[in-house]
């Protein structure tokens, strides 16, 4: 299905270590309350991949498809544009405005003229902006999205097409962050990030909350539970926010695998060393929304325990898998098929085998986290 490619992997030596309660259960009640109550939304389908199966010589494979969700193709709607809405409610309240304002007298422009003072904004690969864009525009808030060199146009027009201004910083993925966040300090406006950092964590936190809504509705559709799950990472914020649902869903049972881009694998890397490391560079991949170099704090202080082990993965694995999956009709992006690279480049090695315990009895969940975001990279790569 894919040829053999050199990767790494490395067992998690903390894993299962007591921790933080990173992500509380009551933020999550309420976070899927809200985003399930808005217009359009529909759980994303859960595929079975039996061919697939068959080759890693497993029981089951299950893919949730992100492609369709919410119209933004990926996981990300269910976060950024969730966090939006959150800190209006709260922005509204501390200018005396409104104590609770209800989401959907917010979305209606009932406080329009307040909101349209309030200015969003983050750093993003795509799909994150795209998502914030989105929920500014829903709720009637100024937004403005920073993107470093290497983001498509493609990818800078979906997020403009919600009236967000877009601005380039120089450098990569970690630059922007940085520069989102000082020019936020300066003009007073509200960063909406999903990665987070020490005395920035209460929005990343509502951010993962809503990522959580996705594992939420894989756990629901599967009829057996999961022994592995194979999830991908940037900064960490959707990896750690499945390990989470997992662990609520179905305790220890599930054996959570984080997948990186070889060359900005800075979970692996942290792990490693014991403490968060930093890749520097260009962190060069094609899997563009993994492209980090920094890892956030919150997803660091779930991941350091619940992960069972990391992976990083080379590009050359990830054109096969997408055309793989395009063969049976499922439209995924270059950043959506990492656990799928992971799965079959270890499930050939009887070493990582070992490792990592597949079995011919295992059930195996991947997240195909986003679809063809960018349509012309994706028809240069499926063809």
């Amino acid at each position: 299905m894919i040829p053999s490619l050199p990767y790494r992997m490395l067992a998690n030596r903390t894993h299962g270590v007591p921790g933080l309660i990173v992500l509380p259960e009551g933020g999550f009640r309420r976070a899927k309350a809200e985003i399930t109550s808005w217009p359009g939304y529909l759980a994303t389908p859960l595929r079975a991949l039996d061919g697939v199966a068959g080759t890693a010589r497993v029981a089951a494979v299950h893919y949730k498809d992100e492609a369709s969700r919410f119209g933004l193709g990926s996981f990300k709607a269910l976060g950024g544009a969730y966090a939006v809405l959150r800190l209006l409610v709260s922005e509204l309240a501390r200018r005396g405005v409104a104590p609770n304002a209800p989401a959907e007298a917010i979305m209606a422009g009932e406080f329009a003229e307040a909101t349209r003072a309030i200015t969003v904004t983050c750093a993003t690969d795509g799909n994150h902006g795209r998502s914030v864009a989105w929920g500014a525009e829903r709720c009637h808030a100024r937004c403005v999205i920073f993107v470093h060199e290497g983001v498509s146009q493609p990818r800078r027009q979906a997020i403009a097409a919600y009236g967000a201004e877009i601005r380039e910083v120089a450098g990569n993925y970690d630059d922007s962050v940085r520069a989102a966040a000082r020019e936020a300090e300066a003009q007073g406006w509200f960063v909406v990030s999903d990665t987070s950092y020490p005395g920035y964590t209460e929005v990343p936190r509502d951010v993962m909350q809503g990522y959580r809504l996705m594992a939420d509705e894989a756990a629901d559709q599967l009829t057996e539970p999961p022994t592995h799950v194979f999830i991908q990472a940037g900064v960490g914020g959707v990896a750690a926010a499945v390990a989470v649902q997992m662990r609520a869903r179905f305790g220890e049972a599930a054996r959570v695998i984080i997948v990186e881009p070889e060359n900005a694998a800075c979970l692996l890397a942290s792990a490693e060393a014991g403490s968060p490391q930093v890749i520097a560079g260009e962190l060069d991949t094609v899997m563009a929304g993994l492209a980090c170099g920094e890892v956030s704090l919150l997803a660091w202080q779930e991941l350091q325990r619940s992960a069972y082990a990391f992976m990083a993965v080379p590009d050359a694995a990830v054109a096969p898998c997408m055309k793989l999956l395009a063969a049976q009709g499922i439209v995924a992006g270059e950043s959506g098929v990492a656990g799928l690279a992971a799965l079959l480049l270890a499930s050939r090695d009887a070493f990582a085998r070992a490792v990592l315990g597949l079995e011919p009895t295992s059930r195996v969940l991947l997240f195909g986290t986003e679809g063809a975001t960018d349509p012309a990279l994706y028809t240069r790569m499926v063809g």
